[in-house]
């Protein structure tokens, strides 16, 4: 990909059509504009087969109030497959409140059941808001929880992956762990938790990505990975013990690690921004262990905002969501930028496909 190309427009190896759920999320927020300005895209409604999960009450009424406000470039919900969802409640755009987080919460839900029982694929979520869930007595730390808990999941991670527009190259980042306070960060990252994140960024790579030999590197926790126990001791007593034993558990793995957190991201931008030509790809890891939320997701929003899409690795079928949130300030008004949910789309395709031929070749 070169720079200036459009996420959409490169090839897809295989010509089968993904089916994704595309629920609205919070239609206080950007989603619903989001959706509508994706599925006028013929690049994007090319992917596969759109369907939307929501009221087509409030579609109808987000696509009256942009068309009011001069916007062409979005769908007609007459033209759209929609699984209609009714809600209760009033809500305004920019204005979420306790019946905008419940209809988020079931269309969701909605959107989850029409995956399992086999009419979609996948599903590509708009923006939700936790504290709106919260009021609505929907209490999870997001969507990822709920998606992994009506699947039967107990061991699920969040994956970060954007192709670059620059060089063409993919950038993976893996959270070991999520949305939890930093003080609490040292106590819940254990070996146990780490190795297991491990074995989901392995499988995810070989299932979703066709990657059967990956290199992975791994962040220290602390300033200079601790410096020898002089700046923290975690690096010390467990994670460079942990690393040496997965190296020799998984010779067909690469683990480089524990580097400094302030060096890791060198790399990932040289290849993200093609610096130092394709030299730069080879040397760049396939995949990164982030051990919290913004150790990961700083360098991944810096670098690919609008091109990044957050994946659930772990569950028995695709999810991906943009890397954005809910935006109420800018809801309704027609100025929301749909590249991010247009790159989730393409991402939930490309590992749709993934998935089908590695099924096909485990077949054989």
């Amino acid at each position: 990909m070169t720079s200036g190309t459009s996420i959409l427009t490169e090839p897809i190896a295989t010509v089968t059509r993904s089916r994704l759920a595309l629920p609205l999320g919070d239609p206080a927020g950007i989603g619903p504009e989001v959706v509508l300005k994706t599925l006028a895209d013929p690049a994007a409604t090319a992917l596969g087969e759109l369907t939307v999960i929501g009221s087509r009450k409030v579609l109808i009424a987000a696509y009256q109030q942009l068309r009011d406000r001069g916007l062409t470039a979005i769908a007609d919900p007459n033209d759209i497959d929609i699984i209609d969802v009714p809600v209760t409640g009033e809500f305004a755009p920019g204005e979420g409140n306790a019946a905008s987080g419940a209809a988020s919460f079931t269309w969701l839900q909605a959107a989850i059941a029409a995956t399992l029982a086999g009419r979609c694929d996948g599903v590509v979520t708009a923006p939700i808001a936790k504290s709106l869930w919260a009021a609505a007595g929907r209490v999870y730390p997001g969507q990822t929880e709920v998606l992994a808990e009506a699947a039967g999941v107990e061991k699920f991670g969040m994956l970060f992956a954007g192709r670059s527009p620059h060089s063409g190259w993919m950038l993976r980042t893996l959270l070991a762990t999520t949305h939890i306070p930093l003080r609490r960060v040292p106590d819940v990252l254990t070996p146990e938790l780490l190795a297991w994140k491990l074995d989901l960024l392995v499988t995810c790579l070989h299932q979703d990505f066709a990657i059967d030999r990956p290199t992975i590197a791994v962040s220290g926790l602390n300033p200079h990975s601790g410096e020898g126990g002089q700046l923290g001791t975690e690096e010390r007593d467990w994670l460079i013990p942990l690393l040496e034993r997965e190296r020799r558990d998984r010779p067909h793995v690469q683990l480089i690690g524990p580097v400094p957190p302030d060096t890791l991201w060198m790399q990932p931008a040289q290849a993200w921004y093609g610096t130092l030509g394709s030299g730069a790809r080879s040397r760049a890891a396939d995949a990164y262990l982030a051990l919290y939320h913004d150790q990961g997701l700083i360098p991944v929003k810096l670098l690919a905002f609008d091109c990044a899409a957050n994946i659930t690795i772990g569950l028995p079928f695709v999810r991906t969501s943009p890397d954005h949130g809910t935006a109420f300030d800018i809801a309704g008004r027609g100025i929301a930028d749909p590249t991010s949910f247009k790159a989730a789309v393409r991402i939930a395709t490309e590992l749709v496909n993934q998935r089908r031929q590695t099924a096909d070749a485990l077949a054989l």
